[in-house]
């Protein structure tokens, strides 16, 4: 069994390639697959899929961020969390873990088990959060999200969502640095599906070259099974419809990017190398 992946190694460069992130999801009520991993055979199993099929990094969740979800406390949120990051720390020593969480508490006690990343749909919001960052030296995902999980798709507004989301990620990313989190491990999500109509994602979505720009990090796309795919395409889409609209995606975004988060790596590791052989002209 080899050695495990150090917090410290999670640096982004916003010249490399996009890497995959699997999703992992130990909630009931998650909006596409909530309630699929019941057990550790199961999360195992699907952990090793996303490895299999590329993925360089899994994310886990443990508190449900859908549209008109309930919260959960933070008790709850760790029973749940880190029986799972315990296990895969032990039993998948090279995989690089991150965990998706937006409350200080959480991620203080997921890095002190080994996780090498926060995934915060908060946006670091909860300064106790961005302090445990980086008292661990660990990477960071900040993510903007209007309002709050329960409401935030009731009648999401902006005067101009591509300069608001834009603002608050620069302001986030200065609050992590100067709450000593190193600022090449952090990368940036303009939070699509969280507190947006269709328009809105698709104006972030075309504007992702302006945010990289302006920003100056490396940014996250997470579009995966999201509802602007039935909005787009029309209602009644099964899971496997909107993971070949994912892709599609995925493939055309991949190099404004630095990673992609699925939920179906084998899908999103294809469009990616598909993407790269179009741009390089190179058999992979």
């Amino acid at each position: 069994m080899g050695a495990a992946v150090k917090p410290a190694l999670v640096t982004w460069d916003d010249g490399e390639a996009a890497c995959l992130m699997g999703i992992v999801n130990l909630t009931p009520d998650s909006f596409s697959d909530g309630g699929e991993l019941g057990n550790w055979d199961q999360v195992l199993a699907r952990a090793d899929q996303h490895l299999a099929h590329g993925a360089q990094w899994l994310d886990l969740g443990a508190e449900s961020t859908r549209p008109g979800a309930a919260p959960v406390s933070e008790d709850e949120e760790l029973s749940r969390l880190l029986p799972v990051l315990q296990g895969l720390r032990q039993h998948r020593p090279q995989a690089r873990l991150s965990v998706d969480t937006r409350h200080g508490r959480v991620a203080m006690a997921a890095l002190a088990a080994g996780a090498h990343l926060i995934n915060d749909v908060g946006g670091g919001r909860d300064p106790g959060l961005l302090e445990a960052v980086a008292a661990a030296d660990a990477g960071l995902i900040l993510m903007h999200m209007q309002g709050e999980p329960g409401s935030m798709q009731v009648a999401p507004t902006y005067r101009d969502v591509v300069a608001e989301v834009e603002g608050f990620l620069a302001a986030q990313l200065s609050f992590a640095t100067a709450a000593g989190v190193r600022r090449e491990a952090i990368l940036l999500d303009p939070g699509i599906g969280f507190g947006k109509t269709p328009e809105h994602n698709l104006a972030l979505l075309r504007a992702l070259p302006r945010l990289r720009q302006s920003l100056g990090r490396p940014l996250v796309l997470a579009v995966s099974r999201k509802s602007l795919f039935p909005a787009l395409l029309g209602p009644g889409l099964s899971m496997a419809e909107r993971d070949a609209a994912s892709h599609m995606v995925h493939a055309l975004l991949a190099a404004q990017v630095a990673v992609i988060r699925a939920h179906d790596c084998r899908g999103a590791s294809h469009a990616l190398t598909l993407a790269r052989a179009l741009s390089c002209g190179v058999m992979p």
